[in-house]
């Protein structure tokens, strides 16, 4: 038996598919800061046998939640000479111009904890001041007196030859075999000296808590399944070895969300959809990525807590595209210094939860505005739902202030949260060039199903799809990923000057390098795909786009139509082309897939009526037409193909869907909601 867990802000999700392709989900609560409880919690309620797990696949958020919380470790850096402050001087890239107040990020290490060492490379990364063991074993000494509890090392142009920074870390090994240490060059080999630091301090200032969590969770599972088999999710879309992942954590830096984008592509593959705006809403946070012609978009220019006021964090490794806020079903409602009302960032969490899991909460959240207006059961909580409390704390903390009833107050947090994430969906969308109406939006995690179609009718989408498996999604798409590791190098070459010998001879060295990886993880060389790309540009620019680049040797040929191919996405992307304009490599990219058998899809067939499978009728309070008395049908009985018009809600175990006026719904064969504006 396959088993998938992934831990949110507030849930966590468990998927598992068994030997005969039968598919079952759970979810419990999220428990910090003990999560791992949390996994085994999850693995209990949906009745799986430790002992019939054959393959353990897990998305965690212990890594985002150390960095956002500052609960890593006390972190040291050493750095080349004439480099300390780094990390404090950053970019200039400041976003809030006119703000004569802005200050820049604060460094993860103290000034004190970042000591310099005397030696020194030049770009082509041969050695200009070799590096002295005596500077080492000062820094040894006084990281030691200090209480330093993992150690980043950085040097200038490690990308290029990284034998300082390996000769450091053997060092420090020597002398203090017990600390953790990074060395930038074993995170990432591009260049940008600035990120590249701070991604090694990142790494080492959340590898003693994920390495504790790892532990932990991999003692709890190892006695119960066969051989290797544990798996957890990177940023980039694939897995990897519980033992990698404690070398560099950083690139679990989105380890759940990102699950449920490559679901959605892989779903995409299966339902002949290509175009895709994947969109998840949980308990704390909505999130959406892009997906075009099947592909799930990867970056390493990802930042943490940046926004138009705040420069962030820059992480240089291999990320999703991805687009998160902080508004999900927990997200709270509250009245602003100028008297707006305003709903997110601040989520109730598991516990207290929202009022009407009647655990202490008092904040009225999107979960009870939902709960007021009908739109969710009080029936299907697993808790005693108090509707007046309900009622009450939504009168009194947003009706009152602007004098009018709960309904309409609880329908305003509900319009507030949807502007949001619409603001979310342009982003990933409209902002980047991209038409809304030639995607469709694939709507997935607790709070999906509800908020799409009216999100849906906003932006214009034509089809709406609540995927199998909605509530715990990314968990599902999690059994669809392979092994999957990115090797990017910083190789900056003119296209017109390049040696078709040396570039070959280049991309060989990484694959082989990728093999070798591999083939330590159990992985057979057969069952290896390699996909290259070339971050290119003009020459002269400073922005670059990623190119697809054939596989095997390069030809002339070859070569002309990767200029071709990069004039056409750079226009797609910046708008304009030169096409008589030098072209340069900057990056090249490879990656390289591990493929592992993934469980069958099967369709679904049910002799049940759509009459059958309606439950009840409810009242349901809609924006301008007030209170309509709305059919309600459970999900697991509609039969496929069979259309129902809206108004309507559909419920499952632990989702919602409610169409409007104007939308229709079905199931495909496959048992996927198909949602459509009605044809006129």
């Amino acid at each position: 038996m396959r088993v998938a867990t992934d831990i949110g802000g507030t849930f966590t999700d468990l998927v598992y598919v068994d030997e005969n392709g039968f598919i079952g989900i759970a979810k419990s609560n999220t428990t910090p800061p003990n999560f791992e409880k949390g996994v085994l919690d999850v693995i209990e309620k949906a009745g799986v046998k430790k002992e019939q797990l054959s393959m353990f696949i897990h998305g965690t958020t212990v890594i985002i939640n150390a960095l956002t919380e500052r609960k890593g470790a006390k972190t040291g850096l050493i750095t080349t000479k004439g480099f300390r402050d780094i990390l404090e001087i950053a970019r200039g890239n400041r976003p809030d111009l006119f703000n004569v107040r802005y200050k820049k990020p604060v460094p993860f290490v103290e000034r004190h904890l970042r000591l310099e060492v005397d030696e020194r490379l030049n770009y082509k990364g041969e050695i200009l001041s070799p590096l002295r063991r005596e500077d080492i074993e000062e820094c040894v000494k006084y990281f030691k007196k200090e209480g330093v509890e993992a150690i980043a090392v950085s040097y200038m142009h490690s990308y290029v030859n990284s034998s300082n920074e390996v000769e450091t870390v053997k060092i420090i090994k020597e002398l203090w075999p017990e600390v953790l240490v990074t060395a930038s060059s074993e995170i990432t080999k591009e260049w940008r000296e600035y990120e590249r630091t701070n991604t090694a301090v990142l790494n080492a200032y959340v590898q003693p808590a994920a390495t504790t969590y790892i532990d932990k969770l991999d003692k709890e599972l190892r006695e119960h399944i066969d051989g290797n088999q544990r798996y957890i999710m990177q940023s980039n879309g694939g897995t990897t070895k519980f033992d990698n992942a404690k070398k560099a954590p950083i690139n679990m830096v989105e380890s759940g969300p990102v699950a449920g984008i490559f679901g959605a592509a892989v779903l995409g593959e299966l339902i002949g959809e290509e175009n895709i705006i994947a969109f998840d809403i949980g308990g704390t946070t909505a999130k959406c990525s892009l997906i075009e012609n099947g592909e799930v978009k990867v970056s390493t220019d990802y930042y943490i807590e940046r926004d138009s006021r705040n420069a962030g964090y820059p992480i240089k490794a291999p990320v999703v595209d991805i687009v998160e806020i902080g508004n999900g079903g927990g997200s709270i409602a509250w009245i602003d210094n100028a008297g707006s009302l305003k709903v997110g960032p601040q989520s109730s969490g598991a516990k207290p939860g929202p009022v009407a899991y009647g655990l202490g909460g008092t904040e009225p959240t999107t979960t009870d505005a939902n709960l007021l207006t009908g739109r969710l059961s009080p029936k299907n909580f697993d808790y005693d739902v108090n509707m007046d409390n309900v009622k009450e704390a939504i009168q009194q903390k947003v009706g009152n202030h602007f004098g009018i009833s709960a309904e309409e107050a609880a329908l305003g947090i509900i319009r507030i949260a949807n502007s949001n994430m619409l603001n979310a969906l342009k982003l990933i969308s409209i902002r980047k060039g991209h038409n809304p109406q030639d995607f469709i939006l694939l709507a997935f995690g607790g709070g999906g199903s509800m908020h799409a179609p009216a999100l849906a009718l906003e932006l214009g989408v034509k089809k709406v799809i609540v995927p199998i498996a909605s509530p715990v999604f990314s968990a599902w798409g999690m059994l669809m990923t392979d092994l999957r590791h990115d090797y990017i190098q910083t190789y900056i070459k003119r296209l017109n000057e390049l040696s078709l010998s040396e570039m070959d001879a280049q991309w060989e060295e990484i694959e082989e390098h990728a093999l070798a990886h591999y083939e330590g993880e159990g992985m057979a060389a057969e069952n290896v795909e390699f996909h290259r790309f070339a971050d290119m540009r003009y020459l002269g620019q400073e922005h670059t786009v990623k190119v697809p680049v054939p596989i095997g040797k390069w030809s002339e040929e070859d070569k002309q139509s990767i200029i071709k191919e990069f004039h056409n996405l750079h226009e797609k992307n910046f708008t304009f082309k030169l096409e008589d304009g030098q072209t340069e490599i900057v990056n090249i990219h490879v990656t390289a897939f591990g493929r592992v058998p993934k469980p069958a899809i099967g369709k679904i067939t049910r002799s049940s009526s759509v009459e059958e499978a309606q439950k009840e009728t409810r009242n349901i309070y809609y924006e301008k037409k007030g209170w309509i008395n709305t059919p309600v049908y459970d999900r697991d009985m509609l039969p496929p193909n069979e259309i129902i018009q809206g108004p309507a809600v559909v419920e499952e175990k632990a989702a919602v869907t409610l169409i409007y006026d104007g939308q229709q719904l079905h199931l495909d064969d496959f048992g996927n909601i198909i949602i459509e504006m009605e044809e006129k």
